[in-house]
């Protein structure tokens, strides 16, 4: 416990409580003014920083009353030598240990675009249609992950496979530092099974890439001409070529300098899908000007990074197994770990990419 309530104290002081208190009370002025909803874009963006911040605040709080709470529940059951009260204590110790592991986690996301929202991209790769089906179940374990925590998430476009999965997906997930938590999943995982889809029975390997990119926001100023776009309009379809709407709503964007390419059609109107693909195409030109910016630093300091590199395996024949190959930190029950417990390889994958960096 006493180690416990070091990591504590040093958690707090990295998270400057006094600074992070000025910053509620600041935000509370801004969401009280009568004003506020004049323009509901930046009041949506205050009352959700407000709200982060809160919780951000409460968090710590409720671990350090916890953390005195315990203190005085040994010292009463050891005097009374009460065996189910001590019990108790050992299992709320080894809780609030997990939690304030977790909270430790978060002090190290320190990076520029840490604290933002995810734009996260999926994409099958080789392996054919257990590739597609591999895609599709890998979008399943993060939005059932942000499911778990309570993270909204927006769905901006799915192209379904022909016989079954999705070539690609691109949604969003909303909550502080959420980008900063899910860069560590960028590359590409691999799926070792009994195919569903071979009549013989046989084991196959499919891979499928993660892409995550942080939202952008106005300071980025990623300008993007009208002349270096191409905007195609297409009618919104779902799986087996069912039509979701019945105009032309969907809208792909071709960014003609560097042949990205983006589209959305998970809004009703075409207006909508073309600033939802915005966002995505400027997410997608930041990240790229983050990569060319890490590559020039990497040819600085004459060594590589592995990132976007294979980075995961999920076995699920001849053994059960999911194992980082990065962190090594491993998993012996896919089953969870595929319907979304994954946060300790996050957990594990911020560490090490800490330590690689202070490395």
């Amino acid at each position: 416990m006493k180690d416990l309530a070091g990591k504590l104290t040093q958690i707090e002081s990295v998270m400057d409580l006094d600074a992070l208190r000025a910053q509620v009370a600041e935000l509370e002025e801004q969401a009280s003014s009568p004003n506020l909803w004049d323009d509901p874009e930046a009041a949506q963006k205050v009352t959700s920083q407000l709200s982060h911040r809160q919780s951000e605040l409460r968090r710590i709080s409720e671990l350090r009353q916890r953390l005195d709470d315990l203190g005085v529940l040994y010292e009463l059951a050891e005097a009374e030598g009460d065996s189910a009260s001590v019990a108790e204590s050992e299992s709320e110790l080894t809780a609030l240990t997990k939690d304030i592991d977790g909270l430790e986690v978060r002090t190290l996301l320190s990076g520029e675009y840490d604290p933002r929202n995810a734009v996260v991209t999926i994409r099958s790769e080789a392996g054919g249609v257990d590739a597609a089906d591999w895609a599709e179940m890998l979008l399943r374990m993060y939005l059932r992950w942000a499911e778990r925590h309570n993270y909204p998430t927006d769905v901006y476009d799915i192209s379904y496979a022909e016989e079954a999965g999705i070539k690609s997906a691109t949604f969003k997930v909303s909550a502080p530092y959420v980008y900063g938590t899910l860069s560590v999943e960028q590359g590409t995982h691999r799926l070792v099974r009994i195919s569903p889809f071979d009549n013989q029975s046989r084991r196959q390997t499919s891979f499928a890439h993660v892409e995550v990119m942080p939202e952008v926001e106005e300071v980025d100023h990623v300008d993007i001409p009208e002349k270096d776009i191409r905007v195609d309009v297409y009618r919104s379809s779902g799986p087996g070529g069912q039509s979701v709407n019945t105009t032309d709503s969907a809208v792909r964007i071709t960014h003609i300098p560097t042949g990205v390419v983006v589209s959305c059609q998970n809004e009703k109107s075409q207006l909508q899908n073309k600033a939802a693909a915005m966002k995505v195409l400027q997410a997608r030109l930041l990240q790229r000007k983050k990569e060319e910016e890490r590559a020039e630093m990497d040819a600085l300091k004459d060594g590589g990074s592995s990132w976007g590199n294979q980075m995961r395996s999920y076995v699920l024949h001849p053994y059960q197994m999911v194992k980082d190959l990065r962190t090594e930190f491993e998993v012996g029950n896919p089953s969870s770990v595929l319907d979304g417990e994954i946060d300790g390889f996050l957990e594990a994958g911020i560490r090490w990419r800490k330590q690689s960096g202070a490395a």
